[in-house]
């Protein structure tokens, strides 16, 4: 009998390195089987067993999970120095997200030039203005600590502001595709899934990180913030656009208009109203700045 459970504890509980490669080959496989095949394929079947083995396994090591998150968490140098250095954590977001932006807007352009869509000219003008906005904010972190030389964040936060305006521009182009042109964007329901997984967590975190970096009373963390929760506002409307074609009916064209005009109106208003408060408090605290010396 101790044999079996042996046996059976060692089939629960494998190795890490096992439960990490499994874990991966299973999702792979789901996703494989639930975009290029049937349920009844036996492939599917595998990959439904697999992922049900990956579960339980998952489960069972959750509590070592736990222990070696922690472990990281508090003994880990980097780890330490990346959670206690506010600087460095805005620095790598700054530097990540300005290396996707600039890509992304390459590729954009790219497109735009082979097909000679202004689709893809907005989309690239939107990616670049993004690249612009963090590469300054980027630059200014390298040489200056927060609060170090104030008025000099107070311009680059007056500058974004104006510079949110100019990117509520290159909206209002992808919104006149979307609305008026009828542009779609046509995923599998998975793909969908996981793209508004991913677009709530951002717009999650991006109103949370606004509120916790408040207290650095940090112009350049306030405008970085703010470039996030423009950003992931637009990722809104794409992911509504997406879900409406996805989803809905083929029919319901005049309803996809309409909710896509107000919500586009609500989230263009709203980067408006950001950019404009931006610009004259930027103005305002410099005007201070310069009464005060």
């Amino acid at each position: 009998m101790e044999k079996w459970i042996k046996i059976g504890l060692k089939i629960a509980r494998p190795h890490i390195a096992i439960v990490f490669i499994e874990t991966i080959a299973a999702f792979t496989l789901l996703i494989y089987s639930a975009l290029c095949l049937s349920p009844s394929d036996i492939l599917s079947i595998v990959a439904y067993v697999m992922s049900f083995y990956s579960l339980v396994i998952v489960c069972f090591r959750i509590p070592d999970m736990i222990r070696l998150f922690k472990h990281i968490r508090n003994d880990n140098k980097y780890v330490v120095k990346y959670r206690e250095d506010v600087i460095i954590r805005i620095k790598l977001s700054l530097y990540g997200t300005l290396i996707f932006n600039g890509a992304y807007a390459l590729l954009q352009l790219g497109m735009g030039l082979w097909h000679h869509s202004i689709w893809f000219y907005s989309l690239a003008g939107y990616y670049i203005l993004l690249a612009i906005m963090r590469f300054m904010l980027f630059r200014h972190t390298k040489e200056y600590s927060p609060l170090q030389n104030v008025k000099k964040e107070l311009k680059q936060y007056r500058i974004c502001g104006v510079y949110l305006l100019l990117l509520n521009s290159t909206l209002t182009v992808i919104l006149f595709y979307i609305i008026w042109q009828n542009r779609t964007f046509r995923h599998h329901e998975i793909t969908t899934i996981a793209m508004a997984a991913y677009t709530f967590t951002a717009f999650t975190f991006a109103i949370i990180n606004i509120i916790r970096y408040r207290k650095y009373k940090s112009p350049v963390f306030s405008a970085a913030k703010a470039i996030s929760l423009a950003c992931a506002c637009v990722s809104m409307i794409t992911l509504e656009a997406t879900m409406l074609t996805t989803f809905g009916m083929e029919n319901q064209k005049m309803f996809r208009q309409i909710m896509m005009a107000l919500s586009g109106g609500v989230v263009s208003m709203f980067i408006v109203g950001m950019a404009i408060f931006m610009i004259i408090n930027g103005t305002k605290k410099l005007k201070e700045n310069k009464d005060g010396e």
